[in-house]
């Protein structure tokens, strides 16, 4: 049994030293630091979200990618995820077709439907066609995959006939995943295209994700497609004991949850709550890298999975925290879930 790790980040903008909040331009320098950090300790992924909001800094993972494409050397790079419903396939296949020249082909395109709606009315798409501009626009990707003459008609963009679309990629095709959260029409979805998936999973059970997973390899079966990795993201942090894990980043997460929550109707994230979270089957990866290794290894036999990407970014975590926290998931946590998978 082979375990990937990689890590992502939505890129939360937080305090300085100072108290006062970083601007958006130094919280992305500092992503860009993060990931050459990640590729430098032999981490297999690297992830950025695309957000359109004051609380994140990144809009534009593409362009955060090309930067980072030029300063590592052997990790991938890819979004997390890539609003598609709200943007034109085209252009977000020219852009990731430009990550992968500049990284010598590490580029990863991680499509969805995105978890916030701000893009929607900020590129002028009505929220009442959230399903089918996805699913559409999803049809015309997959068009754009084989990367020769583009035919193809909708019901919500222009048609395309005979025309081309440039630059292509050196290996023919970019690599493309569908993040889902967990529903039985997302996963036959992506088995219809026959396209890896990656669970985001930010609550509840990793182990309740487990039927997703089966169905989604019995739904490859059916649709006569070969069969394609699963991979799952969930929040984390490592600190050198439990204890202080869960002390050191619980201020962060409850931030992130009670902010957004005040939007959604949530109630207030407690601690014991919390602590339930971070405990064995719980959906954070908070605690020493014996327990975060013991609960990826776990989780990734429970979902036949075979990259686990821990989102270490959250809320006011500072970025020298987030460092260490990556310091110790690719020297530790790589090790440990190494051995112990090799036991599995």
């Amino acid at each position: 049994m082979t375990i990937q790790l990689g890590l992502n980040t939505f890129g939360d903008v937080y305090p300085g030293p100072d108290g006062r909040m970083l601007s958006g331009a130094r919280v992305i320098r500092n992503v860009v630091a993060e990931a050459r950090l990640a590729d430098g300790l032999g981490l297999d992924f690297f992830g950025v979200g695309e957000h359109h909001r004051e609380d994140f800094a990144v809009s534009s993972p593409e362009t955060v990618l090309a930067g980072i494409a030029t300063v590592t050397e052997r990790i991938r790079l890819g979004s997390a995820v890539t609003v598609l419903s709200s943007d034109d396939p085209v252009r977000v296949y020219q852009r990731f077709a430009t990550v992968d020249a500049l990284s010598s082909g590490r580029a990863d395109v991680i499509l969805g439907r995105g978890s916030f709606t701000e893009s929607f009315p900020l590129f002028g798409h009505p929220l009442e066609e959230y399903e089918a501009l996805f699913e559409e626009k999803l049809q015309l990707f997959d068009v754009l995959r084989a990367e020769g003459p583009v035919e193809w008609e909708g019901r919500l963009r222009a048609p395309i006939h005979g025309l081309e679309v440039y630059p292509k990629t050196e290996s023919g095709g970019l690599r493309t995943w569908i993040a889902v959260g967990g529903s039985p029409s997302s996963v036959v979805r992506a088995a219809h295209y026959g396209l890896p998936v990656i669970f985001a999973i930010i609550g509840g059970r990793p182990a309740a994700f487990a039927p997703f997973a089966d169905h989604y390899r019995k739904a490859l079966e059916h649709f006569g497609k070969e069969p394609r990795p699963v991979a799952f993201h969930s929040p984390g942090y490592v600190a050198e004991t439990d204890e202080q894990a869960r002390d050191e980043f619980f201020p962060h997460q409850a931030y992130t949850h009670d902010r957004i929550g005040r939007e959604r109707g949530w109630g207030r994230l407690g601690r014991s709550e919390f602590d339930a979270m971070c405990g064995p089957e719980g959906a954070y990866f908070v605690g020493s890298p014996e327990t975060v290794a013991r609960k990826i290894v776990r989780s990734c036999t429970a979902l036949g999975a075979s990259r686990f990407d821990l989102k270490y970014a959250v809320g006011t975590l500072d970025h020298a925290r987030m460092t260490r926290s990556i310091e110790l998931f690719g020297t530790e946590v790589r090790r440990l879930v190494d051995d112990m998978a090799a036991d599995a």
